[in-house]
């Protein structure tokens, strides 16, 4: 991770709107336990493009690791209505299995409340 971190800042340094580069310096950095920073640098890419799954998604998970469920439904809703879920399933992979856990239980818990209330509907 230290040295994918470095050849994505470099990469970053070279072209600042390059959002590729700017998300693998993040999952590097997430990798290398700067939570905090690979959310401040996922943030500035989301502010260019707000739209973007990838981004979304990564931001989801780093808000539930911290707690903040709310803000972490609110993002994976957008990402499920912007319609780009693909994102999900390698970005799964990069997540230390902790936080892979996370979000899985999360979602299959979400999901399951969404099924009932609409079989109570």
């Amino acid at each position: 991770a230290p040295g994918v971190y470095q050849l994505a800042s470099l990469l970053v340094e070279l072209d600042t709107s390059d959002e590729a580069s700017q998300i693998l310096c993040a999952d590097a950095l997430y990798q290398m336990g700067c939570v905090e920073e690979a959310h401040k640098l996922l943030l500035l890419a989301l502010s260019r493009n707000p739209q973007r799954s990838p981004i979304l998604a990564r931001l989801a998970l780093l808000q539930l690791k911290k707690g903040f469920v709310y803000d972490g439904n609110q993002l994976l809703k957008k990402v499920i209505k912007i319609g780009e879920t693909s994102c999900l399933l390698p970005i799964m992979e990069i997540f230390k299995d902790e936080d892979r856990k996370l979000m899985q239980t999360h979602c299959r818990f979400r999901a399951l409340t969404i099924l009932k209330d609409k079989q109570e509907d």
